[in-house]
């Protein structure tokens, strides 16, 4: 199955929505590395309902209006990879966690390196927010989006002060 694709305008750069059927399967960066995320045929769909809901809630987000999305996903990925990708879901807006409190979260204490990895390649950015994932020190790590997206989106959800210690 091919997926449908349209293009977004945000204020961390232009960003590639990305649905399979019905349901959203990818938010991907400007300067996207290639094969983080491995996605098959694409077709452009202006008017794909999803991938519309999506630039919406996305709008709403960046406005500051928007705390929660409400979109059905498609996560592609491995069995371990999207259960990390499930417990970015569950850290609140505003909040923050550790790469090792999401290996404990999954029941996986030492799979801090392979939690690492995961949420790196998530695929749905911001919606999954592996933006609110951080180092144990309280730094902030790589990101897909690069550091600034990520240090926009945490000062856009109030953690000015974390954001701010690159």
């Amino acid at each position: 199955m091919s997926s449908a694709f349209t293009f977004m305008q945000s204020p961390v750069g232009t960003l590639t929505l990305v649905a399979r059927g019905e349901r959203l399967a990818a938010v991907l960066w400007e300067e996207e590395r290639e094969n983080r995320v491995r996605l098959g045929e694409l077709h452009r769909d202006d008017r794909c309902p999803v991938l519309l809901d999506t630039a919406r809630q996305l709008g709403e987000y960046f406005a500051g209006t928007r705390r929660h999305f409400d979109l059905a996903l498609d996560f592609a990925g491995t069995p371990f990879q999207r259960e990390v990708w499930e417990a970015l879901l569950t850290i609140p807006f505003g909040e923050t966690r550790s790469y090792g409190d999401i290996a404990r979260q999954i029941g996986n204490p030492s799979a801090v390196r392979a939690v690492g990895a995961a949420n790196g390649r998530n695929p749905i950015s911001i919606i999954a927010p592996c933006h609110r994932v951080i180092g144990a020190s309280g730094n902030l790590t790589g990101f897909a989006g690069g550091l600034q997206a990520k240090q926009y989106l945490l000062a856009l959800e109030g953690r000015e002060s974390l954001a701010l210690a690159l």
